[in-house]
């Protein structure tokens, strides 16, 4: 699933996506770390993975989403 990277604490590794229509979704260190990621952008396209569904929905993974 793609989204937009929203808010980045580089301190914790924690974060924020929003989804396409407009969701936001938090992220903790875990999602972070799996993606291999050192830093992150507000603004920038994602690639995301999740875990359950809306109000229960967890990412599990934060990546650039490259072409």
């Amino acid at each position: 699933m793609q989204a937009t990277a929203y808010t980045y604490d580089a301190d914790t590794r924690t974060g924020s996506v929003l989804l396409d229509d407009g969701t936001p979704v938090p992220f903790d260190a875990p999602a972070f770390d799996a993606g291999g990621l050192r830093l992150l952008r507000p603004g920038q396209r994602v690639r995301i993975e999740t875990e359950g569904t809306e109000d229960s929905l967890r990412i599990t993974l934060v990546t650039l989403q490259t072409l």
